[in-house]
């Protein structure tokens, strides 16, 4: 019997007017703001990498062309939202695809007017005129950059004539982002379906997975999933056996499943651009040793506890600190750490401190000693770092890594509702002299997707198999 079809979630229509109707108001009436689409980028000669429109042009937009500029101009009489993109051409259209031209960018997307992006040159100048405020983040597009500083400057040629031009360019990012930070319910349903999807996924991978096989060819069964859903990647998926799981963000993908070992699978779907991000590690044979199964729960403890934390009014670095603790806590009772607890994390802290306080000054010029060299400071004695090096989540949306700030005014921020984070905890073993040698190459990570609620939290990704005798008996 065919599985069902799962009908997708659609976004209800005044999604995106609403989006640009808070922009506008938040930038205010005597300013301007413009976003770019993404480029179309080159592969090889007459080949292109596929498009991927750049999200905060589609998170206001919905426009999935390139070419186009959005611009938002607060109490214009003919309009606020403008889009400049390409006019419609039968013949483009029979090469490369169908495309909105003006008519669409009205009638299906929105705008208030449209005209065609070679124009823009003529227009926008005139749009900016008796505006105080640019906001626009520069730097993702050098030429583009230029292109809206030439605006403002040959505005900036004509003051004489009475023409006012922006005294300022304000980075879109500090009102944009913050935006992109707290989801809306529409987009909760996009991200659960993403995940279903990705559950699904690692699945496949996991029953598919045998000794003899290659890293890619769990990843083909991965891709599978997801294309057969109408999704693609929302990254470059991880599939790393043995050692390489060892190796945060490997993805070569070509070594050989061996018996014995563990692998280490980081794959997500996007859908419509949102993300999903799952991280499982299981035995190659369907069977933990006794090695793998001691670090894994140090790891799934860990990631209960960070989940646990991961809640309103909480701060961001809480599930952090929760998943550290459990961490140290497990790898003292293995014996891959000596001292006591409260010691090995109050020696971390300081010298992250430290760390941020020499980075800080680097940045200032006034200060010129090199950083601590951590890599030095291991070799004396074994840090935890040494197992797990990285921060335990980060934001998810449009962006696997999602935009928004973690920290406001040098304070870690608070987690409220609708925010959606990853919590994964990981350990990593990689040889060294003094390490008992039955722990190397044991690479581990458990991740998930994580919805800040009202009342707690909801795991988007709770369904996908991480207990060891559920993993077990699932391969079996």
């Amino acid at each position: 019997m065919n599985a069902p079809i799962i009908k997708p979630p659609q976004f209800p229509s005044n999604e995106f007017s609403n989006r640009r109707d808070q922009l506008l108001q938040m930038i205010g009436a005597d300013s301007i703001a413009i976003v770019p689409s993404a480029l179309l980028k080159i592969r090889n000669r007459d080949a292109e990498f596929p498009f991927r429109q750049e999200s905060d042009f589609l998170y206001l937009t919905n426009f999935n062309e390139p070419d186009a500029v959005a611009v938002f101009v607060p109490e214009r009489e003919e309009g606020e939202y403008i889009l400049f993109c390409r006019e419609k051409n039968e013949k483009t259209e029979r090469w490369t695809g169908r495309m909105a031209g003006l008519e669409g960018a009205v009638e299906t997307y929105g705008a208030d007017d449209a005209f065609p992006i070679e124009d823009i040159d003529d227009i926008v100048p005139g749009l900016m005129e008796n505006r105080t405020a640019v906001h626009y983040s520069m730097g993702a597009d050098p030429v583009f950059d230029q292109q809206v500083m030439s605006w403002v400057s040959g505005l900036r040629t004509k003051i004489r004539s009475g023409v006012r031009a922006p005294h300022e360019f304000v980075s879109l990012d500090l009102i944009l982002h913050d935006m992109r930070l707290y989801k809306s319910p529409s987009e909760h349903n996009f991200m659960r379906h993403a995940a279903k999807v990705s559950i699904d996924a690692h699945q496949r991978a996991m029953q598919r997975c045998q000794d003899g096989l290659y890293e890619y060819q769990l990843e083909a069964e991965i891709t599978h999933e997801f294309r057969s859903n109408g999704m693609d990647a929302a990254y470059t998926s991880i599939v790393g056996s043995g050692e390489n799981g060892c190796i945060l963000h490997y993805i070569e993908n070509n070594a050989p499943l061996r018996d014995g070992d563990l692998v280490l699978i980081d794959a997500g779907s996007e859908y419509q651009g949102y993300a999903s991000d799952i991280t499982r590690t299981f035995p190659v044979n369907g069977k933990f040793s006794e090695p793998q199964r001691q670090l894994y729960q140090i790891v799934l403890d860990a990631q209960a506890a960070g989940i646990e934390q991961a809640k309103a009014g909480n701060t961001w670095n809480q599930p952090h600190e929760a998943a550290v603790k459990a961490i140290v806590t497990g790898l003292l009772e293995l014996g891959l750490l000596s001292g006591d607890l409260e010691s090995i994390l109050e020696k971390e802290k300081k010298k992250e401190v430290e760390q941020a306080k020499q980075a800080k000054e680097k940045l200032s010029h006034r200060h010129q000693t090199p950083l601590i060299n951590e890599e030095n400071d291991i070799d004396k004695e074994l840090s935890y770092k040494q197992f797990y090096m990285h921060k335990t989540g980060h934001w998810l949306g449009l962006d696997v890594h999602d935009v928004g700030d973690y920290k406001i005014d040098d304070e870690w921020r608070l987690l409220e509702p609708g925010m959606v984070m990853t919590v994964e905890p990981g350990l990593y073993i990689s040889p060294h002299k003094d390490v008992d040698k039955k722990w190397w190459n044991i690479g581990i990570r458990i991740e998930d997707d994580v919805l800040i609620t009202q009342n707690g939290n909801e795991v988007l990704t709770q369904e996908l198999v991480k207990e060891v005798d559920d993993i077990e008996r699932f391969m079996q």
